[in-house]
């Protein structure tokens, strides 16, 4: 069941146009939401490299993509100590750059995580009144071996708001740099 209380209409529309999971009764799902001081653009520029997700997700060390950029796709995700996790194998399920979604499903690894997707979907909005964007990410997934569903929930939703927070300081720096680099031109 979606939690609604505090959000905006906008906000539960894109959750409900983009961010629809099927739930077997073994599995939790939920959703987070990250407003950027960013156009979307340079937010979007970061999450759709679906081949260097090391660029704004802190606990990824290494990627390797086999084969072409497209859906189906695999990659080998190292990740950085201090997780429950080593490696990753994930598949590309969506890349759609006009509604700016991505989807990625966990098929392997050495980690909890078993039938994990996420889905992340960009948005234009307007900041302080400048462009921005607000960046919705679903997941769906197995509760853990030893863990209940809301364990494994709270656990993957503090490593999303980790990765979400990142992608906010990188997009915010390059939105600066960007700012800065136009205002020194003129």
């Amino acid at each position: 069941m979606m939690d609604v209380k505090g959000m905006s209409g906008v906000e539960i529309e894109y959750i409900k146009k983009h961010h629809k999971h099927e739930i077997m009764d073994n599995q939790c799902t939920s959703f987070l939401i990250k407003h950027i001081k960013a156009p979307i653009h340079l937010v979007w520029s970061l999450v759709r490299r679906f081949d260097q997700p090391q660029k704004y997700k802190p606990f990824v060390s290494r990627c390797v993509v086999h084969g072409n950029l497209e859906i189906g796709s695999l990659r080998e995700v190292d990740v950085k100590s201090g997780l429950p996790a080593t490696t990753s194998t994930e598949r590309l399920e969506l890349l759609d750059d006009n509604e700016h979604i991505l989807s990625v499903r966990i098929i392997g690894g050495d980690h909890r995580l078993k039938n994990y997707t996420s889905t992340v979907s960009v948005h234009p909005e307007v900041i302080e009144g400048r462009p921005g964007t607000m960046v919705i990410e679903s997941f769906v997934v197995d509760a853990a071996e030893g863990n209940t569903k809301d364990e494994t929930c709270y656990f993957i939703e503090a490593l999303i708001k980790c990765n979400l927070q990142s992608l906010a300081d990188v997009s915010e720096t390059l939105a600066l740099q960007d700012r800065t680099t136009s205002t020194d031109c003129n």
